[in-house]
């Protein structure tokens, strides 16, 4: 059943020139506009209450008929979060599902970034602009690997820009193409809560990764996981799940191709990956530091205290610390361990 509001677009008076621009970009390559009448609409976004009218597709439309996992989260994620979105959706990528997320900073492009780098399975996203328009800016550069190696999708007329109340809408459609959605990290009230809810509600997986106690951005997550979603640690619990509820069987793993890994490291963070850091000693002062700081964002005077170390010979092996890739520096004057993500 069409919504409300999609009936009266339907009946408004169109605007011809909206039109021929519509055709126009349409036939560009690598564009397209799929109806609800098309055989390659997506059939996932016929269980939803509201499926969007039409789509504008930019890239594989065949993307979007693919099994898929959502990766959604914080736009202000710390460094932890977004190692760990990029490691899942590498993991996940190599097992031959599609990546969905919103191309949003912090947890959306770590994701996309995470596809790009391997496997077989790409990644799509799903904007809140018009499919001519990128937002934020920054991503860019991404954008133009995600339509090269995925699809950029949007429901908005051509021209929109990034107005506020088009990206909660938005993420009904990046639920409703996914077969699962994975909340890695997210404040109470975030937009990424709002996916997860709707994934529920048209009987997808939801999935959650757990967090700091102490962190604002884990509390959304801890709520998900109290409310019934599934607390996963390895991107082995998300395929796991979606193998025994819904029959899905992963690909092997298969090597990245080599555009999709150097399109990757393009748009890779500056921080060193967890892979490289170098082992620390068995004992020391680094040492030392690293398991008073635990895995909780701590400030200077805590691990002053903890190590009975003065300020400047803490600040020094801090520094040295964070070079390596060890740890990192996130709001509030913190340090925060930086921990490989379990594939």
């Amino acid at each position: 059943m069409i919504g409300g509001e999609a009936a009266d677009l339907l009946l408004a008076p169109a605007r011809q020139e909206a039109i021929d621009a519509a055709l126009a970009w349409a036939a560009e390559p690598d564009n397209h506009i799929l109806t609800l009448a098309d055989a390659g609409y997506p059939r996932a976004l016929l269980d939803i209450a509201d499926p969007p009218v039409l789509l504008y597709v930019k890239g594989d439309p065949a993307m979007l008929q693919r099994p898929a996992i959502a990766i959604v989260g914080a736009r202000s994620a710390t460094v932890q979060g977004e190692t760990n979105a990029e490691a899942f959706a590498r993991a996940l990528s190599e097992h031959g599902l599609t990546v969905i997320s919103g191309l949003a900073l912090g947890i959306d492009a770590a994701a996309h970034r995470g596809a790009l780098a391997a496997g077989d399975g790409g990644t799509v996203a799903v904007i809140g602009t018009g499919a001519d328009r990128i937002y934020p800016a920054r991503n860019a550069a991404i954008a133009r690997d995600i339509a090269t190696h995925g699809a950029i999708v949007s429901e908005l007329p051509l021209g929109t820009n990034a107005l506020r109340h088009n990206f909660p809408r938005r993420n009904r459609i990046i639920a409703g193409l996914a077969q699962g959605v994975l909340v890695v990290e997210a404040a109470l009230g975030s937009g990424s809560l709002i996916s997860a809810r709707l994934a529920a509600e048209t009987g997808r997986e939801v999935f959650a990764i757990p967090g700091s106690i102490h962190s604002p951005l884990s509390r959304g997550c801890h709520r998900l996981i109290r409310e019934g979603a599934k607390l996963v640690e390895t991107a082995e619990d998300v395929l796991e799940e979606l193998r025994g509820r819904l029959g899905w069987q992963a690909a092997r793993p298969v090597a990245p191709p080599a555009g999709r890994a150097r399109a990757a490291l393009r748009h890779a963070p500056p921080a060193p990956a967890p892979q490289q850091q170098p082992a620390l000693p068995p004992g020391g002062d680094a040492a030392r530091v690293l398991q008073a700081m635990g895995h909780d964002p701590a400030d200077i005077d805590l691990l002053a205290a903890r190590c009975n170390l003065t300020v400047d010979a803490l600040y020094a092996i801090l520094l040295a610390l964070e070079l390596d890739g060890h740890i990192a520096r996130v709001p509030g004057g913190r340090f925060q361990r930086i921990s490989t993500a379990q594939q």
